[in-house]
């Protein structure tokens, strides 16, 4: 199975910064990864930040960058591929939810977010898989 994962998802897995590390590591571990371009650049941004405000130290924040560079990604999609499925969304969701949104759609697969509120967004036409309700 495809699937496509949003920074949130890797991030949560890489850190359990969040409390969500089972259901972003199963997610992951679901199919291949498919993703947007800059992807990589978001979860690494969520690395940095986590250090920063001491909610890890640096040497879990080096190691999860690490485990990042390795994830085994079979694609990253570039914008101008999927900017004007992108466009289409931008009333409903952000551009670059809208981008994870239509990298799923163009592979006709699930989307992985930890964002409850995207799944509940009109206008998709994928799957959009979040962790159950607290």
């Amino acid at each position: 199975m495809t699937q496509v994962a949003d920074a949130s998802v890797v991030a949560s897995s890489l850190l359990n910064i969040d409390g969500d590390q089972e259901w972003a590591d199963a997610a992951l571990a679901a199919g291949a990864i498919v993703v947007r371009q800059l992807l990589q650049v978001g979860a690494a941004n969520t690395i940095r930040r986590a250090v920063a405000h001491r909610a890890v130290p640096a040497e879990i924040g080096a190691a999860a960058l690490a485990d990042l560079i390795r994830l085994p990604i079979r694609e990253s999609v570039p914008f101008i591929a999927i900017a004007e499925r992108a466009w289409e969304l931008r009333s409903t969701v952000t551009m670059c939810d809208a981008a994870y949104i239509a990298v799923a759609e163009m592979y006709d697969c699930r989307f992985a977010t930890l964002d409850r509120r995207l799944a509940r967004a009109t206008g998709p036409r994928c799957e959009i898989i979040t962790p159950p309700d607290r």
